[in-house]
């Protein structure tokens, strides 16, 4: 194929830019703990300063995967699959998830929700920005909240996106990694003053776990 053909065939969500794909333990919010097969997919532009997978960016860099390998990769391992960045909403989800479905698979996507939602989930993680805020329609398909704590005023934004989420939404606060030492106490004092809010933390960077 040449470049148009498989630009093409990305646009329609039959190829992704695959940066990589490896099977492990979900580290965060409400599924940690559980084996998962992940899929990372290239190409955001929301553009985070602290984000730790800065080289999933530029989907130029990964290459054009067909839909119907990923798909045969992840089910060889697990019926729990991972979708996530890069903002993988930045592709169309149908076919994949269409794909992962049919071979039994739940799917899951971790999203800041900066564009339509595509594909069919059994949960939906979504993690919002204040730089590129979420679309409307999926505050009220998301399963769970999760909102990454930098500083003091992530605290109010945290407030302002749960205000927009379902009812049946769970809510978590994560400190952000590099200045997890900071936010830690901050943030356990805040979901005990504020129970309707729950603790996540990466715990796969705590057992050194992809």
């Amino acid at each position: 194929m040449n470049e148009k053909e498989v630009n093409e065939l990305v646009a329609r969500g039959e190829m992704l830019p695959l940066m990589e794909e490896f099977y492990t333990i979900q580290g965060e919010g409400f599924h940690k703990g559980t084996a998962a097969y992940f899929v990372r997919i290239g190409g955001c532009d929301v553009g985070c300063h602290w984000c730790d997978v800065k080289e999933s960016w530029n989907a130029k860099l990964h290459p054009p995967t067909a839909v119907d390998t990923i798909v045969e990769n992840a089910v060889k391992y697990s019926k729990t699959v991972v979708v996530t960045g890069g903002e993988p909403l930045t592709w169309d989800m149908t076919k994949l998830t269409t794909g992962l479905k049919e071979k039994g698979a739940k799917t899951h996507i971790e999203t800041s929700g900066a564009y339509p939602l595509t594909g069919t989930w059994d949960w939906i993680c979504l993690s919002p920005k204040k730089i590129k805020l979420p679309t409307e329609e999926i505050y009220k398909v998301a399963d769970e909240l999760k909102v990454i704590v930098f500083n003091k005023h992530d605290l109010i934004f945290a407030e302002e996106q749960a205000d927009k989420v379902n009812e049946n939404c769970i809510l978590y606060l994560q400190p952000e990694w590099s200045n997890r030492e900071k936010m830690m106490p901050l943030i356990v004092d805040y979901v005990m003053q504020n129970p309707k809010w729950k603790v996540s933390l990466q715990t796969h960077k705590y057992l050194n776990i992809p």
